[in-house]
């Protein structure tokens, strides 16, 4: 075999892998669960590209770097398997306690580009700015929010922090959520000494919702007797507008009956008001003059018998002052 045939055969070879090299490397595939992001000498173009088969030139102009689409987790917190890192995750709240927390964030990737050229890890990056909201947070709480019932309100601080921190990185990582999974206090003795104030407070809470009800009780029975003695004083009142009414109609009707008939009236309202002063007494009416004597005995029903028949001679003078008499009874 000449050098020449040799030199052919070289270059047939080398054009061989060549062709099956761009061949090889003109073609890619993404799978649905990825997304990939073209490179075109060291430099990457923006977007994704979808699933399936995608053409692009051989290597080395441009490459192909897929990465996941799945929703990754970040541990953070204590680790009690690894002791000597306690003092990293322990923290200060805002009432000067110590207490340690595990929390972790659900994370994904949504531009593949900054992902991989922002950063030279951005997972760290990640972890970083986790430790730094979560202590913010923290260090602004006090631990009875951060053991009781603030933990919801702590959870979606940390998540409004931590989201702007990671845009303000912009290294490609949304963050979806985060969670709390655990806050505890650093110690079985600080423990204990927490536990022991926590059920003082409940017992506090306790004996003064207890004197809250009692309270509440005797304001609502003071109350309802405030409102029957009101009611029973505009009862008594009307009552007594009433009666002060009809008074005084009695005495407007007394007053024009006296007004016709001045001396019957007279006499009528003096008989009135013995029969309510002696109403079982027997009474004995005697003219002045001495000449004549009326019996006038009242009842128990106030009602007078008839009268003896006069003695006098002047029995025609007194019997007008008779008939005056008995029209004034019947009145």
């Amino acid at each position: 075999m000449t050098l020449k045939q040799i030199y052919s055969w070289i270059g047939i070879i080398v054009a061989v892998v060549v062709l099956g090299l761009f061949v090889a490397t003109s073609w890619y595939t993404v799978d649905e669960s990825e997304q990939a992001v073209l490179i075109t000498f060291g430099e990457a173009e923006e977007g994704t590209t979808e699933p399936g088969l995608h053409f692009k030139l051989p290597w080395p102009i441009q490459t192909v770097e897929t990465l996941s689409k799945e929703t990754f987790s970040l541990n953070f917190g204590y680790d009690p398997e690894k002791e000597q890192s306690a003092d990293v995750v322990r923290m200060i709240t805002g009432d000067e306690n110590i207490l340690q927390a595990d929390l972790v964030v659900q994370w994904k990737i949504i531009e593949p580009s900054k992902y991989l050229f922002n950063s030279n890890d951005p997972k760290q990056v990640l972890y970083n700015a986790t430790s730094a909201s979560l202590r913010s947070i923290i260090g602004s709480s006090t631990i009875d929010d951060a053991l009781t019932d603030g933990k919801a309100e702590i959870e979606n601080e940390v998540l409004d922090l931590l989201v702007s921190l990671m845009e303000d990185y912009e290294v490609g990582i949304a963050i979806q959520d985060v969670k709390l999974q655990e806050v505890d206090l650093p110690n079985e003795e600080v423990r204990q000494a927490f536990m022991k104030v926590t059920d003082a407070r409940e017992t506090m809470n306790t004996k003064k919702n207890e004197a809250d009800k009692y309270r509440n009780e005797i304001y609502e029975e003071a109350l309802g007797e405030k409102d029957a003695i009101i009611s029973r004083a505009e009862g008594d009142k009307i009552e007594r507008i009433e009666i002060a009414r009809g008074n005084v109609s009695a005495f407007n009707a007394l007053y024009d009956a006296y007004q016709d008939s001045p001396e019957i009236t007279r006499q009528r309202l003096v008989l009135e008001t013995l029969d309510q002063v002696l109403p079982e007494a027997n009474i004995y009416i005697m003219n002045d003059d001495g000449n004549t004597l009326k019996y006038l005995p009242l009842g128990q029903n106030g009602s007078a018998q008839a009268l003896p028949p006069a003695t006098d001679s002047s029995e025609d003078e007194n019997s007008d002052e008779e008939e005056v008499e008995n029209n004034d009874r019947e009145q």
